[in-house]
């Protein structure tokens, strides 16, 4: 029975964002389990990490060490040109050593959060553009999409969403958006967060305490004349959340989701100053998760800081800053529990939160329920991914026929 040997995987991975990882954790899972003779190595932004803490061997995405600081000086600014045409050349030669390259997960088709053309979306297009120059099968899986406005990020998107020979998408909205850009989507299906595969940590005993998932949240990509003014609304909106819970005597758990969301613990920790408010390290979702399965309930911003907190079964308040947040929170049965990140009203937070802890019991059970779907549908998408991308190998159930490999241009 022949497989594809080769497998590569691509993406912002090990460079400090826990969602991404998570994403690559499950779909190692998956070839481990289903395909453990595939030889699996990495193109991505911080390959020592993914090295030391999946055994891959991984290559820096770009040429650039200084890729995603911003150039102002003349030499710095040529050093980033330079790097765009190497990296066209350094990216054929990496796919092309391949069979298949599998994107996972993560919002490789949206810009939700600031995003320049130049980056990524650049990033990206080369990749889908080797893959159909050398005929090797890439896959989009499970990935997240939404509207843009940017013309060349969405050139650059909708085109890179074309040459892939496989796409699925986390919700129907991302699937939707890609399908008002121009892509046919008629073939694409949609399936729950990647990170619905990972392992549920078993319940913890939980002694009043809130996790707080916080975010250095700026707006998105269209947002970027009143950043800082979003910026401070919400951090000013969460801290006032965070010391209101300890004036009743509630534990403060702050998680984080990317390295850069240290600075709003620290200033959150600083302005509320009890030894009610800890900062808990974590280095996966895996630890997110064992956090939130010993608390009462979860508030929390980061799209992936919600998946955690709805995969541990813990009744959750999303402060939204995307659609993603809001479709992930009705596809869980928890739709009504959100609240707008861009504009924190700390007392009707307030209110919401107490009205969340009111349903615990039922909200529990909901997300049991909800748990065991995902879990099932997500053993459809990855039967869909063998059969689409290992023609020949065995799949272990039987709803992979609608889901033969795409050719189209």
């Amino acid at each position: 029975m022949k497989t594809a040997s080769r497998v590569g995987v691509f993406g912002l991975l090990g460079s400090g964002n826990l969602g991404n990882d998570g994403s690559l954790e499950a779909v190692l899972g998956y070839l481990r389990a289903e395909h453990p003779d595939a030889a699996v190595d990495a193109l991505c932004g911080g390959p020592e990490v993914v090295t030391a803490r999946y055994g891959i061997p991984a290559t820096r995405l770009h040429w650039n060490r200084g890729e995603y600081r911003t150039a102002s000086r003349v030499g710095a600014i040529a050093t980033k040109g330079v790097g765009k045409l190497v990296d066209v050349a350094r990216t054929a030669a990496w796919v092309r050593r391949h069979d298949v390259v599998i994107v996972p997960g993560m919002g490789v088709l949206e810009a939700t959060l600031p995003l320049r053309p130049w980056g990524f979306p650049y990033s990206l297009f080369l990749l889908c553009a080797s893959g159909r120059i050398f005929r090797t099968r890439i896959a989009l899986v499970g990935v997240g999409a939404a509207p843009i406005r940017d013309r060349a990020t969405r050139a650059l998107v909708r085109r890179s969403a074309r040459l892939a020979a496989y796409r699925s998408y986390r919700d129907d909205l991302s699937r939707d958006a890609m399908r008002a850009m121009g892509v046919d989507t008629a073939p694409d299906e949609v399936y729950p967060d990647l990170a619905f595969a990972l392992p549920t940590p078993p319940p913890g005993t939980t002694n009043g305490t809130v996790c707080v998932g916080v975010m250095d949240f700026h707006g998105g990509n269209d947002d970027r004349a009143r950043a800082e003014e979003i910026h401070r609304r919400y951090l000013e909106g969460t801290t006032r959340f965070v010391r209101a819970l300890v004036d009743e005597g509630r534990p403060v758990r702050l998680l984080t989701g990317d390295a850069c969301d240290a600075s709003v613990v620290e200033a959150i920790i600083d302005a509320v100053d009890s030894p009610l408010v800890t900062a808990a390290e974590t280095a996966s979702l895996a630890d997110l998760m064992e956090e939130m399965a010993a608390a009462d309930s979860v508030v929390a911003t980061r799209y992936h800081n919600l998946v955690c907190a709805l995969k541990a079964g813990t009744p959750t308040l999303a402060l939204s800053y995307a659609a993603k947040s809001d479709a992930l929170m009705e596809r869980m049965g928890l739709a009504a529990h959100c609240h707008p990140a861009r504009e924190v009203d700390t007392d009707r937070l307030l209110e919401q939160f107490r009205a969340l802890e009111k349903q615990s019991v039922e909200l529990r059970r909901t997300l049991a329920d909800r748990n065991r779907t995902a879990a099932r549908q997500l053993r459809d998408q990855f039967d869909a991914l063998t059969a689409a991308l290992f023609p020949g190998a065995r799949t272990s159930s039987t709803h992979t026929d609608a889901h033969a490999l795409r050719e189209t241009p």
